[in-house]
């Protein structure tokens, strides 16, 4: 993929927090940052409850985001301001202690840029075209709780259309057949409901029911997951013969590291709320630098028994493997286009690392 490919969708700062109690606030999302460009397979994984499905589902609105903001063809599509508010009431808090005449001017120009941001992002967060949201469409992880079991397939693959405003009945019923034989079904399905197809079928339903939106972004939140091997395979191809036969660009959400690599051009790996590397496909699998991607990848099964017998896993202690009590660490592009959470002694030995390695 070219480097100077345009970018489809920019994450900056994103944050989705959700309060348990008084108390206790869960950071599903914490500071996640990347893009997405044009025509590109990103593959989003990590372990169950490290914040990927919370962050697709951020991007695709479906959560009030806490604070950041995506960005969408340009455009600011989700905008949080749990951050400004946060530093207009750290800038009140040291201007109450405060006797500096100049260090006053400046945080009072800071509470004002911050109020100034906050109204921005609230009309950018009201005012957004809703037409451009729907060229960003969801395949869910559980393909039977997905879809409407009251409601026909043609009914479901539909329902977009007519939310949208099509009243041409013909027009709706050519396009989900359309949409059905693409995705490997054919027009007798359209009468038939939910609970009558194997799981393989019922993902390829919520596959035309993105289809038909004729979206720019898919974002596949483990569409594979609740699938059999051989299925999985036809739903993998199924996608990636969209993404090249249409240009559709797909956030591709997984915890299957094997899979990833066959489908996705990028990888981002996270890891309790929070992007710890970033690299291409190939880059990650071939030099992985946190500890965390390491042992993600040494988890990775192989059909070789005699590999098998001795294979090591690498166990990720946050504690051991990391030493923040001087530095805290930031994401830090470690050399062009792979990026790593990391202080300044971890960007340094791993520069070393790559530069050392054949």
């Amino acid at each position: 993929m070219p480097e100077n490919q345009e970018v489809l969708l920019r994450v900056d700062n994103l944050c989705q927090y959700f309060k348990l109690d008084h108390n206790t606030v869960n950071k599903a999302v914490d500071h996640v940052s990347f893009d997405i460009k044009k025509g590109e397979v990103f593959g989003l994984v990590g372990e169950s409850g490290c914040g990927k499905t919370t962050t697709g589902r951020s991007i695709i609105k479906l959560y009030d985001i806490t604070s950041g903001s995506v960005y969408f063809q340009g455009q600011r599509i989700c905008a949080g301001i749990q951050s400004y508010k946060d530093a207009i009431e750290a800038a009140k808090k040291e201007k109450k202690s405060c006797s500096d005449s100049a260090r006053i001017a400046e945080l009072d120009k800071l509470i004002a840029d911050n109020k100034e941001q906050i109204r921005s992002a609230r009309y950018d967060h009201k005012h957004t075209d809703k037409k451009l949201i729907t060229q960003i469409q969801m395949i869910f992880q559980d393909p039977i709780a997905s879809l409407d079991p009251r409601m026909t397939v043609r009914d479901i693959i539909a329902e977009g259309l007519e939310i949208k405003g099509v009243k041409d009945k013909e027009y709706i019923d050519r396009k989900v057949f359309e949409m059905l034989e693409t995705v490997g079904l054919v027009r007798e399905h359209a009468s038939r409901y939910p609970h009558e197809f194997s799981g393989g079928q019922r993902q390829r339903i919520g596959v035309a029911r993105s289809l038909i939106m004729e979206p720019s972004l898919i974002i596949a939140d483990e569409p594979i997951s609740a699938l059999d091997v051989s299925i999985r395979a036809q739903i993998i191809n199924l996608l990636n013969d969209l993404c090249h036969e249409r240009g559709i660009t797909i956030l591709f959400i997984a915890h299957d590291l094997s899979v990833v690599k066959y489908f996705s051009d990028r990888i981002g790996v996270m890891y309790y709320g929070k992007m710890v590397e970033l690299a291409t496909s190939d880059e990650l699998f071939k030099y992985p630098l946190h500890p965390y991607t390491r042992s993600l990848l040494s988890a990775i099964p192989q059909p070789d028994p005699n590999y098998e017998r001795n294979r090591k896993r690498i166990v990720y202690n946050p504690v051991a493997d990391h030493d923040y009590r001087s530095s805290q660490p930031s994401f830090r592009e470690v050399y062009p286009g792979h990026f790593v959470l990391c202080d300044d002694a971890e960007l340094e030995k791993y520069r070393k690392r790559v530069s050392q390695d054949p």
